[in-house]
């Protein structure tokens, strides 16, 4: 396999450069890529990495890209400055990359003004979608996840390992992505507990650890023995209140034990699982496509479990914090879940 160099970059302003000769999308597909002429990619984050699960989880997907495929990745860190949002993402499709990546809806709307622009240019927008109803937007790739059905998994688990049967989540805003998280927990804790009380706080921010733990502290207050963030850097404040208090705590996007177990072991301790959207898995598949032209622009892919978009960490502090009679019902809850017999509840159409 070839390697090369990921490479990451402050956005300073529109530092435009000359535009590099573009290709028709056939003759990019056509294309040999190699070290010598890697596929070019920008990632454009609208806030930094070191979340330690969306953006990272992203960023990791990339990172293995360029390290087995031949491909050149730059990560755009745009800052928390929305006004630099849309410059920073113009600024990488005026630079000529083979293919610009966003994600979110924050990101959606910029990405369909520049895309009718850039016919030749290929978008990945990933967690969200443009509507491609009458063929529009033939170069861009949406890529969605069914996480209700992975939440399901930890809610099931959490409502059965909870002593006091009051679980609590906290979201960074309630979009449809986000929520859609919370739908899956909620039912699959009913679904093992229907007595279950599941309390949900809004901290309007995935930015704000501070805030993140404040709202944890008031949940645990409130009788709460687990608590999942879906909030992005919001949430790292949320789990270490849970650290702090000896609760226990659903992690979101990546698996967070294994992430935080190198530096802040009490940390992970208290992480029996995450709720996995394998952003950095399906990045990668989207790009191993574009290189042999299979990826199929100008529509939306909403994985799921038997896609193995995602998923819950089941590692070794899964396997100490949860019983294995109740590990045993959730491998069971997920094989109903892949063959129908369960129906999850979802917001994404």
């Amino acid at each position: 396999m070839t390697s090369f160099k990921l490479t990451r970059r402050a956005f300073t302003g529109l530092a435009v450069a000359g535009l590099m000769a573009s290709v028709s999308a056939g003759a990019v597909f056509a294309q040999e890529y190699t070290k010598e002429n890697p596929l070019k990619v920008a990632l454009v984050v609208h806030g930094n990495l070191g979340d330690k699960s969306f953006f990272d989880s992203a960023a990791a997907g990339l990172a293995k890209a360029e390290a087995e495929l031949p491909v050149d990745v730059t990560i755009i860190e745009a800052g928390l400055d929305r006004g630099r949002w849309e410059p920073a993402l113009a600024d990488a499709t005026d630079q000529g990359y083979d293919v610009v990546i966003g994600g979110t809806w924050e990101m959606n709307g910029f990405m369909q003004a520049l895309a009718p622009e850039y016919p030749e240019t290929k978008f990945i927008i990933f967690d969200d979608a443009p509507d491609f109803t009458g063929g529009a937007f033939p170069n861009i790739l949406a890529i969605n996840y069914r996480v209700s059905t992975a939440g399901y998994l930890a809610g099931y688990a959490a409502a059965k390992i909870s002593k006091t049967g009051k679980l609590g989540e906290i979201l960074g805003v309630e979009g449809t992505t986000v929520v859609e998280f919370a739908l899956g927990f909620e039912q699959g804790a009913k679904a093992a507990n229907p007595d279950v009380q599941v309390t949900r706080a809004v901290a309007g921010s995935f930015t704000d650890p501070a805030k993140g733990k404040e709202l944890a502290l008031a949940q645990f207050a409130q009788g709460v023995d687990i608590v999942f963030p879906i909030a992005g850097g919001t949430g790292i404040g949320a789990l270490q209140a849970a650290r702090d208090e000896g609760k226990l705590a659903v992690g979101v996007d990546s698996d967070q034990a294994e992430i935080f177990a190198p530096t802040d072991p009490a940390q992970a301790d208290v992480i029996f699982t995450s709720v996995e959207k394998k952003v950095g898995e399906s990045l990668y598949t989207a790009l191993v496509q574009t290189l042999d032209g299979t990826a199929p622009y100008g529509t939306n892919l909403i994985l799921g479990l038997a896609d193995g978009a995602v998923g819950i960490a089941k590692n070794s502090y899964y396997e100490k914090l949860v019983p294995a009679d109740v590990r045993a019902e959730v491998d069971e809850q997920e094989a109903k879940i892949i063959s129908g017999e369960i129906v999850v509840d979802t917001g994404m159409k």
